[in-house]
């Protein structure tokens, strides 16, 4: 079933007794030429691409719990390419113009909203710093513009412009940038994927994987053995412990980020702003709330919640910036598990073992990365080359000392 406006109204008129699941619940086969473990943005994203863009036929993604119940649907939905490293910058803005047609190519409203992202600046050093970068950006091919503080109070009234401690003397905008409904682009590639013959099996958790003479032949799971070709492991905060069912010790950790929501008001933020003197970032989502985030809580877990201290920085570098967040209410609060790579980039590569492939390390950065990655690791899966834009993200780069750290703290996971 095609999605339309006139669907809607017939629908509507017919008592909305013609719709049908968006996608199916299919038996696992004994063997498929591909098969994805994860069925997050990033895993659903690649079986998509790989159906359509590289005609498999044979694809099967594997969920161990249900479709969006993961980082996907876990996080604070920003959408934005304003990187500094040429490792990183071509990969985003190929992310980001992905978003720009996403929702007209798999028919289904993920409501990307380009409205903007500012990121303010505080100090002579900071400005500096992200002049380089926006000509960074523009040089890839991506927008940037530096916005005086008087244009930043014209399109922001609400910000604290007069006596904040740390002033506002700028800021960095990259007006393509923006938010998405998260679990909308999972139900979205769920059901573009399926609609071109991939099976999501759900509640499949694996367990192990089979490999014989240095060749991965496919995986045990709690739904039976499933054989495949090639396998490839899309799993975020879980990639260390999925990975050590193959005897691999990977370069990341494992860090809960927090995310909250305020109660519903009234318009007062027409974009993202993130906050140039401590880490917080802030958008207001559709249904009126503000979605807002900070840094990671500052210890290794697998717990998809947080710890107060976070709670209270986010909420100091909030009031900073917003004075007027004092007077709303926090709805709720939830964390994802991040996959925090030792120098703050992902890695989309093979595996040492044959047929054995792994996308993951996303860091802060694994939502806005989606729509590349899932091409990218298809296109991996498909040729068994990378794609022009993820050149960088290899496993051996450590071993060479080709780092991709954009914030240039060294190999301190729980500092990207």
């Amino acid at each position: 079933m095609r999605y339309s406006g006139l669907r809607v109204i017939k629908e509507a008129l017919t008592g909305h007794k013609g719709w049908t699941p968006a996608w199916r619940d299919p038996a696992p086969k004994p063997q498929y030429d591909i098969v994805i473990i994860g069925g997050g943005g990033h895993g659903l994203a690649t079986a998509y691409y790989l159906a359509k863009q590289f005609s498999q036929k044979s694809v099967a993604v594997l969920e161990k719990g249900w479709i969006g119940g993961g980082n996907v649907g876990r996080n604070t939905t920003i959408i934005r390419s304003n990187y500094l490293l040429d490792g990183n910058e071509p990969f985003y803005e190929f992310s980001l113009k992905l978003w720009e047609g996403l929702e007209q190519d798999f028919n289904y409203n993920a409501m990307v909203s380009q409205r903007g992202i500012l990121n303010l600046i505080h100090s002579d050093g900071q400005r500096d710093a992200f002049i380089r970068r926006g000509n960074a950006m523009i040089l890839n091919g991506a927008d940037a513009e530096l916005l005086s503080t008087a244009q930043i109070k014209a399109r922001y009234p609400f910000l604290n412009t007069h006596d904040a401690r740390f002033p506002i003397k700028g800021g960095l905008a990259q007006h393509r940038g923006g938010t998405v409904r998260h679990d909308a682009v999972a139900w979205g590639y769920a059901r573009g994927a399926d609609s071109r013959g991939v099976d999501i099996i759900q509640n499949c958790e694996v367990t192990d994987f089979r490999i014989e003479n240095g060749t991965c032949l496919g995986v045990e799971t709690t739904k039976g053995f499933i054989g495949a070709g090639k396998v490839g492991c899309a799993v975020a905060g879980s990639s260390s412990r999925l990975m050590a069912k193959a005897d691999m010790r990977l370069p990341m950790e494992s860090h809960v980020l927090q995310a909250f929501v305020s109660e519903g008001l009234k318009p007062v933020l027409p974009g993202v702003v993130t906050f140039g003197a401590g880490h917080f970032y802030v958008s207001q989502s559709d249904k009126g709330g503000l979605v807002f985030g900070g840094d990671i809580d500052g210890y290794n877990s697998y717990a998809q919640r947080g710890n107060l201290p976070v709670v209270e920085d986010v909420c100091e570098g909030g009031m900073a910036i917003f004075p007027m967040l004092g007077r709303a209410r926090l709805l709720r609060m939830w964390g994802g598990i991040m996959d925090m790579s030792m120098d703050g980039s992902p890695i989309i590569d093979k595996t040492h073992i044959d047929g054995l492939y792994f996308n993951g390390g996303w860091c802060y950065g694994g939502f806005k990365a989606t729509p590349a990655s899932g091409y990218c690791f298809a296109h991996l899966l498909a040729t068994d080359t990378p794609h022009q834009t993820a050149t960088a993200y290899r496993f051996d780069r450590f071993e060479k000392g080709l780092m991709i750290d954009e914030k240039g703290v060294g190999n301190q996971p729980n500092l990207h």
